[in-house]
Formats: structure tokens, sequence, C-alpha cells
């Protein structure tokens, strides 16, 4: 029976820790963008109270763009649809976390089952320098590696001493 519940722990650890990280990272994403629109809210209101900026600028007009405040293209030009280029692809970042996660929650769980929590220390140690050169170019790379780890790391840690305290001892 034991080699059960250490089989169902680590199944829960290692594979439904993701969707736990997954809503963890909106989460934060909520909180950043919450985080940015009151600060651009903040900018703005500045502006409006800077008497400075009442010194308004009007654009340069080109001939055929507005005709009775419709935005009109001269007849021998190309529409602004066929001029749009293919967007750049991106660069992601952090390739292959789905797959370290696993592997990652279901060593924590792992050695606290086994009772050796010391080992977790192993794991983000290697985790961490295998991670180093992404993490040193890119905050947002590191402030993801962060947000991800602990997140899976107490999922993993949770579900190892819930099954060993309820179900082990």
């Amino acid at each position: 029976m034991t080699a059960l519940w250490i089989t169902a722990a680590l199944l829960v650890a290692g594979f439904a820790g993701w969707p736990v990280t997954a809503l963890v990272f909106r989460l934060a994403r909520t909180i950043d963008d919450k985080a940015d629109a009151a600060r651009a809210a903040e900018e703005a209101r500045r502006a409006a109270e800077d008497p400075a900026a009442d010194v308004t600028v009007d654009a340069p007009r080109t001939p055929a763009q507005n005709v009775d405040g419709e935005l009109t293209a001269a007849a021998d030009a190309p529409s602004s649809a066929a001029s749009v280029s293919a967007p750049l692809p991106s660069q992601r970042i952090l390739r292959g976390g789905a797959i370290i996660g696993v592997l990652e929650r279901l060593g924590v769980c792992l050695a606290i089952l086994t009772g050796q929590p010391v080992a977790i220390a192993y794991i983000v140690a290697i985790k961490g320098l295998g991670r180093f050169a992404e993490l040193k170019e890119t905050p947002v790379a590191a402030e993801r590696f962060i947000i991800g780890t602990l997140a899976s790391m107490l999922w993993a840690a949770g579900t190892a001493a819930a099954v060993k305290v309820l179900f082990l001892s």
C-alpha cells in the first residue's frame, strides 16, 4: 500500500503541479498588468497637472490624408494592409521549462518522501546553474524562473508532506 501512496504522490506532485504553476504565472501577470496600468494612470495625471505641458503642436498634414475628418489614401498609394510586414518571430525564453518543472517536482516530492530534504538544495542548485546564462541576460526570465520554481516546489513539497503525514505515518 505504501508504494501506491508514493506513486500517487509522485503523479500528483509531478503532473498536477503544471496547472498550479500556470495559474500562479497568470496571477503574477495580472498583478503586473494592474501595476503597469496604475503607473500609466499616475504618469498621465502628473502630465495633466504639469503647467509646462500646456503646449500643443499640430502634426504636419500630408496631402489627401484628411477630408472632412475621414482618413483617405491617395489613389496611387498602396493600402496600409498590404504594406504591413509579417511580425518577427519572438524568441522564447526558458525553453524546456515544462519538462524541467515536472522533473523538479518529482525530485522534490521524492526527496521529502524519502526523508532527504537536503536533496532539494541540489535540485535548486542544478536548476539555477543550468539557467544562469539566460537569467543573467534577461530580467524577465529571472523573474519567471523564480516564480515558477517557488510555485512548483511549494506544490511538490505540500503534496509530499500531505501524503507522508496522512497516509505514510
